[in-house]
């Protein structure tokens, strides 16, 4: 069986970091699925799919790490393109990546105990995000 859903998201943009790990599960709970995969789509290009310990410490550490890797006040070639402000989140999407696949079984994600499922939003302003998720089982 395969299907397709999504998951919308509210962001606040700059790096927001929000759990979808349940948005996930509910997809789950609404198939006669068992076991298989979901894969979750960010069909953008300045936001990212990851697993983190969603904490409030944690969070802070990782955008702390994303300013090391890609600062945002850094000026970026991409803004000479299209005359915006976005090329730092351009570049975060490039290294955090734009899907992630989960494995589920008995028809629950097989996650770590502290383990989530996030969507970061690296653009510079606030978006409405539809993320794709597409479940592979039986």
């Amino acid at each position: 069986m395969v299907c397709t859903d999504y998951i919308s998201v509210k962001t606040k943009g700059n790096s927001d970091v929000i759990d979808i790990t349940q948005d996930c599960q509910k997809i789950l709970d609404n198939l006669d699925v068992r076991n298989g995969i979901v894969t979750v789509f960010n069909p953008g290009s300045t936001g990212g799919l990851t697993t983190i310990e969603y904490e409030p410490n944690l969070i802070k550490d990782f955008k702390n790490a994303l300013e090391l890797i890609a600062p945002s006040s850094k000026k970026y070639e991409h803004s000479k393109t299209w005359h915006d402000d976005n090329g730092v989140s351009h570049i975060r999407s490039v290294f955090i990546g734009s899907s992630i696949t989960i494995p589920f079984s008995e028809g629950k994600l097989a996650l770590g105990t502290w383990q989530q499922i996030i969507f970061c939003d690296f653009d510079t302003r606030p978006r409405d995000r539809r993320l794709i998720a597409q479940i592979i089982g039986e």
